[in-house]
Formats: structure tokens, sequence, C-alpha cells
């Protein structure tokens, strides 16, 4: 399997399919599945050919000829077909012209199958498969059985026609030849080197074929039962090899030492939930109980805290943090952004008083200090917390990857607490863990609901807590999508809410995908809000991806990048605020926040829209996660489709977060009838953020889940969908962890260990490695 494609499929072939489709070993190219199948179907007559459709004829070769083209560069082969009912031309181009000009005499029968289409007000099929009758051969893969002629159409047409993810420089049909052609040269050495990854028990009591077997039947199948038998083998193979790996990390993980970190009776902890105006949810109690028994123990603690948006997760992270502190540790929590580690340590200091101010002359007795420490900090801010944090005066420590430089030194770390774990690189967040002796215990906190499918996957080598209940006394929040292009009274009306509740006492976010301020034009294609245009057709979402804008491609809100395709730039915070305050919300106090403001001024903004001071914040996704403004009631967000749905999820939970409802307002200038509106819609139809996320990945690829790129891209795993194998996903992962229990180095098993290596080269086994 490891055999150079250029040894089997010639130069020029190996070196188009390495350069563009990087396909460059047997193994690749076996392992590059068809995308669909095409039926040959019935047999249709001449007179009635479907163009644009896959058809199959039986006719006699007219005649045939030879051309060239491009100064005699180029070489076509043009075939005339009859059935006594009509005409049909067949073209080959290339090398091959002659090979078939030696076959398709005049006079020949045969059966003819491929795609029609209409060149010169002519049908013709390009590249077509085709059986001589009577014969044995035909154009590169298919065996004539010869005998019967009936015999011979009914076998023909029965075969499925394989159709390869291609490009401009492969087509699929090139794609298949050289498939063919591996294929045969395995069979001649009796699939010598072909090792089995999946043992002889798991396949017999799975029912799965030998791997041999299940790659001939996915790429020359004889019906749709062989393709669904193959491609189920194929599903096993991808999912048992990945969670063998992800169980080897969890067996390792649970061998490491740790110290054991167990809150105090009467300690802070105590003192904090004393404190609580509040009672904690069964839910935040119970995954309490889990976390305090991982931490009770002697190994690191990994484990994924994930749930609704506004359920409560900071709070269940903070209860583990000042349990660690209790035991004389410290912790330490990573967030993505500046904003949002600042919005953590404000709202870690409110909910604790007195209690972080440990040491400070009023502070409790039994307190400890919240330390905040980002980039942008000035020097002697900057050396304060460092003190702080290596001396251990500050029990917490809040920050972003400023925590992850080599002056940061910390005491006793006893706690990793990552928040939105898939902004950061597995590497950064090993160099927080490796601040400290022993291994410190991890919490990942995510506030975007995941699949168990995807958590058995991406994050396979953690356990996992969900939270699914809200507190009590969270408001209800209303979402509607704002067509603005086809009613355009719908965003006047939108902002006339906006008014109504700022003056009602409340506030409201205005969210844009972009900054601003860009090259010259952008702002001048920007449209008034009180009536968004579209300066091109309606199209495809401009760059929404695994998580939407501003995550994996598209159109970073961060950066004020443009969008692809023919429409209008994506409207900007700077040229929406300036519109606004001048326009349907005149009057209003409006301000502006984006990710390229100074630290300094981000913090006022935010302090000051906190405070009541600011009516309308237009932002960027900056305020995503973790902004917690309980005065704030509506959101608009512009341009919503170019937003994945778990990001419209998160947005829309920074509302309705206190007494009065909340209001969310996707404002779209896409038609109806535009894929995009499906989303707003799915969106708008639900709370369920487990629901919205399986709609989110149903609607992309999976992506590479061993990799640090979690959308698009060529992805590690080909055949396994997460959310439509779960069954699939779920045996495997029992499976490969009774295995590792017996055989954690994979002794007993050495194809299976060969699987692994392959999967996992330096990074990938990195990315494990590194948890």
């Amino acid at each position: 399997m490891a055999t150079p494609l250029t040894r089997l499929v010639g130069g020029a072939t190996a070196k188009v399919m390495a350069a563009h489709l990087d396909l460059r070993t047997v193994g690749d190219l076996l392992h590059h599945y068809p995308r669909r199948y095409a039926e040959r179907g019935e047999l249709t007559r001449l007179s009635d050919l479907p163009v644009d459709e896959h058809v199959t004829v039986v006719a006699e070769v007219a005649d045939a000829r030879v051309l060239t083209f491009n100064r005699g560069r180029g070489q076509r082969l043009e075939v005339t077909l009859t059935d006594g009912s009509g005409r049909l031309q067949l073209v080959f181009f290339g090398r091959g012209a002659h090979h078939h000009k030696r076959e398709l005499l005049p006079g020949r029968r045969g059966l003819f199958s491929g795609k029609v289409s209409l060149f010169n007000r002519r049908l013709q099929l390009a590249h077509p498969a085709y059986q001589l009758l009577g014969t044995v051969g035909g154009d590169g893969g298919d065996e004539g059985a010869g005998g019967d002629e009936a015999d011979a159409v009914a076998a023909f047409t029965a075969r499925l026609i394989p159709l390869y993810p291609a490009c401009r420089q492969m087509e699929s049909w090139k794609i298949a030849k050289a498939v063919d052609t591996v294929l045969a040269s395995l069979e001649a050495d009796g699939w010598a080197g072909v090792e089995d990854p999946l043992p002889p028990r798991l396949r017999a009591d799975h029912d799965l074929p030998p791997l041999p077997e299940a790659l001939r039947r996915v790429h020359r199948p004889s019906g749709r039962a062989e393709v669904e038998a193959a491609r189920r083998r194929l599903k096993w193979d991808e999912a048992f090899v990945l969670q063998v790996a992800l169980a080897r990390r969890r067996h390792a993980d649970a061998r490491l030492p740790a110290v054991p970190r167990r809150p105090a009776p009467d300690g802070l902890l105590a003192a904090f939930d004393a404190k609580l105006p509040f009672t904690l949810t069964e839910g935040q109690r119970r995954v309490g109980e889990e976390i305090f028994a991982d931490l009770a123990a002697n190994h690191p603690m990994h484990r994924l805290l994930q749930g609704e948006v506004g359920s409560g997760k900071t709070l269940v992270a903070l209860r583990a943090m000042l349990g660690v502190v209790d035991s004389g540790g410290q912790a330490a929590l990573l967030a993505p952004t500046e904003v949002l580690a600042q919005q953590h340590h404000r709202s870690i200091v409110e909910m604790m008083g007195d209690l972080a101010e440990g040491g400070l002359l009023g502070g409790a007795e039994r307190g400890t200090r919240v330390t905040l420490l980002t980039g942008s900090m000035g020097a002697p801010a900057r050396r304060r917390a460092l003190l702080e944090a290596a001396t251990g005066e500050a029990g917490l420590v809040i920050g972003t990857h400023a925590l992850i430089e080599d002056r940061v030194r910390f005491h006793d770390l006893g706690l990793v607490v990552v928040d939105e774990q898939h902004r950061f690189g597995v590497r950064q967040r090993d160099a927080l863990r490796s601040r400290a002796e022993y291994p410190p215990h991890l919490l990942v906190m995510t506030a975007t609901p995941i699949p168990r499918t995807v958590a058995m996957t991406v994050f396979g080598d953690l356990e996992t807590s969900v939270l699914d209940q809200l507190p009590e006394g969270r408001s209800p929040i209303a979402t509607h999508v704002v067509p603005a292009d086809d009613k355009p009274h719908f965003l006047r009306r939108a902002w006339e809410r906006v008014r109504e509740e700022v003056a009602a006492g409340r506030q409201a976010y205005v969210v844009c995908p972009r900054i601003g301020d860009g090259p010259e034009g952008d702002s001048a294609a920007v449209p008034d809000p009180d009536g968004p245009g579209r300066a091109g057709t309606a199209g495809e979402p401009g760059g929404a991806g695994a998580g939407g804008v501003g995550e994996t491609g598209g159109v970073d809100p961060e950066d004020g990048g443009g969008s692809p395709g023919d429409r209008r730039p994506p409207l900007a915070v700077l040229d929406v605020a300036r519109s606004l305050a001048a326009g349907p919300l005149a009057g209003l106090r409006v301000a502006a926040l984006h990710g390229r403001m100074a630290p300094e001024a981000k913090d006022e903004v935010m302090r000051r829209f906190s405070a009541g001071e600011v009516d309308v914040l237009v932002a960027t996704t900056v305020i995503e996660v973790g902004v917690n403004v309980p005065n704030a009631t509506v959101m608009a967000i512009m341009d919503a489709d170019r937003f994945g749905v778990s990001q419209l999820h998160q947005l829309r939970g920074r509302v309705g977060r206190g007494e009065h409802p909340g209001l969310c307002l996707l404002v779209t200038d896409l038609p109806a009838a535009a894929p995009a509106r499906a989303r707003l819609e799915a969106v708008a139809s639900t709370r369920d953020g487990f629901e919205l996320s399986r709609i989110d990945l149903e609607q992309r690829r999976e992506g590479d889940v061993l990799g640090q790129a979690q959308s698009g891209g060529r992805s590690s795993l080909r055949m396994l969908a997460v959310i439509e194998d779960e069954d699939i996903i779920a045996e495997a992962r029992r499976e490969a962890g009774e295995l590792v229990e017996r055989d954690p180095e994979l002794v007993r098993t050495p194809a299976l260990r060969t699987a692994l290596d392959a999967l996992l080269d330096a990074e990938r086994e990195e990315f494990l490695e590194r948890g």
C-alpha cells in the first residue's frame, strides 16, 4: 500500500494526482473512494436520449475517424453510432484515441454508457464506458462476458459506475482507470503486503469482510449491496483506528502522577457557596461532584464541560478552581480573547466579593487573590501579576495567550481551565500545563453544544460532563429572520424595536461580520442600515465554515477582510455604527467594539455598556462568549447568513440573561430560496443548542478530527460521518477500550499498530500526546 503510484500508473498521471489530489501511494488511491455511483440502467433508444443524464445504449458503429487539433499536438477520436432510430457521437481525447479506433470498427455492435451532452447541436458521449458484444475487452475496466448477447447486456447494465472526487486536471474516468490498474496489480500478487488493521475476532463479531474484499467492492461493486457492505467495513477501519489512538491516550493519562486536590471542609469553597444568592441547579451540583471526584484522584483529570448558553459553566469551573485553591494549589483560566479574559476577571471578582481580596485590607480571612494577565498590560501591572503568580499570592490567574509565555511561573499550578478550547492550539494548552512540577488537572469548557459522536471523536481522550439545564429565572429569547431586501419595512421595524427597548430602560447589541475602515471603497459599498441593498446576485454565504465567520475560513471578523463572490462586502462595525447613530437610532448612545481597539479602550467600552452608559453596542464577534450584561435584551445580527449555526446560537445567548425576555433579529439580504436562509430559519425555530449543533455539522464536513483545523480541507475521516454513524463510533470506542486494556502497546495486533502509525504522523502524534 506504500508503493508509489509512479510505479504503476505512469509518471505523468502520478504527478498530476500528487499535485492536485494529494494522492501519492497505492494506499492513497485506494482510499480515495467514489463519492457516488451512477447507474447505467435500462437501455435507451438513440431517438429518446435525455440530455445531462447517464444512459446505456446498444448500437452499431457507423464510422470512426481520428482528428487532430492544436496544430497536430492534440488528437480526438469521433465515433458515430446508430441503432436505426437515431445517431449518437462518441468522442475520445488523447493518446488512447488510436487504441479505441482499433476496437470501434464500423459494423461492430456494443453497449455504450455515459452522460449525454450537447455539443454543436449534436448529442454525444465523452469518454463513455463500453463493451463490444461477443468480445472480451472494452474501455478499461469492463470485462465482456462473451456468449449470449442478452446475458451480456444484462450484466453490463447492472453494473454501477464509480464517480470519484476529481479536479480539472484529472477527471473521474482517468482516476477510475488508475484504480483498475492498481487493483489488477494487487490481485495478481494476491494482495501481498496489505495488512488488515481489524483483528479477526472483531471482523467476525461484526460481520465485516476482509480489507482486500472491501476495497474491491467499494471501487468495483456489482450492485448496491456490495457498496453498502464495503462502506460499513471501511467506516469501521476509520472509527476503530481513531478510537484506539484515543483509548491509548486515556490509558496513558490514567497512569500519570498528579497531586490530589480536595477542598477543605471550612475553606474558601464553603465560604463562597455560603455567599451565593441562589441555589445551584441539579445539573451544576451533579457536574460539580464529577469534577471534584476527578480532582481527588492521584492522576490528572481530563474533562470536557459543555452545555447550553447560560447554563452556568463558568460558575461550575470557578467552584472547581476555588476547591483547588483550598488544597493549597493555584488555578489558571485561559481565555481566547482579552475581552473575554477581562470579562471573566470582572465577573469572578464580583461573584467572590471580599473573598477575592485575600491579603488586602478588608479582604476575607479565607480569601485569595484573583489576578489578570494579558499581553497588552503595562509593565508595572504585568510585573505585579507575574510576581503574584510566582509566589502563590494569586490563587486564581486569568489570562490570554500571555499565560503561555516562558517567563510566566506558578507557585503550585493544580488546575488549568481552558475556555472555548477550539480557539487554542494543542501546543498552547500544553505550554501552560508544563508550568507545573506534576501534570495539573485539566478542565476544558465549551459553550458550543457538541453531539455525542463528535465528543467521542474530537474529544475522545476526555471524560465529558454536560450541563443541559438552565438556571431558574432565565428569560425566553424570541428569534426572527429579518429579510432586509425582500421586505425592507421589516428592518425599519427592527430598529423601532431597538428604540422601544432602550426607551424602556434596556440595551441592545448590533453584531457585524467585519470591522470596517478597510481599503478605499469599503465604506461606500455598505448600504444604509435602514435598508441594506445588494451589489450582486444572491448566492451561497460568504465563508461560513465550521464555526462560521471568524473561526475557519470566510470573513474573519477581526481582520477586516472582504467576502468572496459577487455580493457586496459584508457590513462593518464602524460603518454601521456611524449610520445608525446618524439615522434610525439617532439620539441614542451608540458605541463600537472590535478586536483592533486598544485593550484599555475595549475594557472601557464594556465597562460603560455594563454600567448602562451605552444604549447600543455595535460589535464584532468579540462578544460571542462570556459577555454578561443582564440589561441587554435585544440583538440584531447583520448579514446573519455569513455566520455559522453554532456561532449564531452563541451570539443569541448574550441577550435574555436578566428578568426581561430577549429578542434576536437575524438580518439577511439573501432571498428565501437561498440555502443559507434555511440555516437562519433553523436557528430561529429552536433554542436547543444540541439540535443546532447537529444541523451545523450536517451542513459541513467534519474536517480532520485529529488536526488543528476542525473544518474543511482533507480529512482523516474519508468514509465515516460522525453524525450518521453514531452506532459504529460508540461500538468502536467500546471495542478499542477493551483491546487497549488488554494490550496497550498493541503487541498482539501488529497490523493495527501499523495502521495507527500511518494515521498518526508527527503532528497528530503530538496532538494526542499533549492532550
